[in-house]
């Protein structure tokens, strides 16, 4: 087994990098550097445009690339076979995917099917004692749990909550070719229709105004919607008023909904629980309309407003408006 680690991209239909690539690149970078070893970039498919000045950018050592007619839909099934023959080859002491829903089929069979263990929903990665400390999110994002994994492992990073970082100096990735076979491989699943993602995305909002219980009921999101389109913005909502049915699941931030970072998020009447801020703690300025003035949400702001939401935001509205 060698002991280099290996950040596996692969991500269908897109123009540029692959979806968290330079975020789960700096977590893989501090990590390898930790534990002393090379940082290699597995490209499975089609090479999407920036991936060389990405590699450079956050210190990758070698750019393993496989290409074949089999992998120009990166079916699971073939993604699959492709990364197990990789391992086969040049044995990686540790494989980091970017969670997404396709990694999640991928990532736990690949794992079978190299003898390693697998660990889903990891949020941070860190070297100890001859083993890889993983913090991972469970129960849906209500809490947290630590792993000590010793051996090879693959790990599904969930790349929203982290922060791209270039290295401290660039460098000079070497460009590997990796050849493998897989004209055995049959993809056994077809995807008969895609669902549409047509419309705005609350993720890719530069301007959220999102509400929680502080609303008191479902009739009173209209005011997290006026005043967000009166911004110009999307309205965002927490968990547990998406749960109660006052909107829909698109509206929800937080480790088990959308994770946003816009320019400005306002948030009335939402607490500060650490699963929501893991939604809109990247936002460069937040605003935090609660009547507690002891409310956890008053820590991650910029600007606060100790106050009722059901009065603030309808003055706020009418502000925007010149009214």
């Amino acid at each position: 087994m060698s002991n280099s680690l290996v950040f596996c991209s692969f991500d269908a239909g897109r123009d540029g990098l692959p979806a968290g690539a330079e975020e789960v690149l700096t977590l893989a970078r501090k990590l390898a550097t930790a534990r002393g070893v090379d940082l290699d970039w597995l490209v499975i498919g089609a090479q999407p445009s920036g991936v060389e000045a990405a590699a450079a950018k956050h210190g990758v050592a070698h750019i393993d690339h496989i290409d074949d007619p089999k992998l120009a839909e990166l079916e699971p099934d073939v993604v699959v076979a492709a990364v197990q023959q990789y391992c086969g080859q040049q044995s990686p002491a540790l494989l980091l995917i970017s969670q997404t829903f396709d990694s999640r089929l991928v990532a736990p069979r690949i794992a079978a099917r190299v003898g390693a263990g697998v660990v889903m929903n990891a949020i941070d990665v860190a070297s100890g004692d001859g083993e890889v400390k993983v913090t991972a999110t469970a129960y849906g994002g209500d809490t947290r749990v630590e792993y000590d994994v010793a051996g090879p492992v693959v790990i599904g990073v969930v790349s929203d909550p982290l922060l791209p970082e270039a290295a401290a100096s660039p460098s000079a990735p070497e460009a590997r070719s990796i050849a493998v076979d897989l004209a055995g491989v049959d993809e056994r699943i077809r995807t008969v229709q895609k669902a549409s993602s047509d419309g705005p995305r609350l993720e890719e909002a530069q301007i959220v105004v999102a509400g929680g219980r502080g609303l008191q009921d479902a009739e009173n999101y209209q005011l997290v919607e006026d005043l967000a389109a009166a911004l110009g913005g999307m309205a965002g909502a927490s968990r547990p008023i998406v749960d109660d049915g006052w909107t829909d699941s698109s509206h929800q931030v937080g480790l088990t909904g959308k994770i946003t970072r816009p320019v400005l998020y306002v948030a009335a009447g939402i607490s500060g629980a650490s699963q929501h801020m893991v939604g809109c703690a990247a936002a460069k300025t937040l605003v935090a309309i609660n009547t507690d003035g002891d409310a956890a949400i008053f820590k991650y702001a910029q600007y606060g407003i100790v106050g009722d939401c059901l009065e603030v935001l309808p003055a706020l509205t009418k502000a925007v408006k010149g009214g």
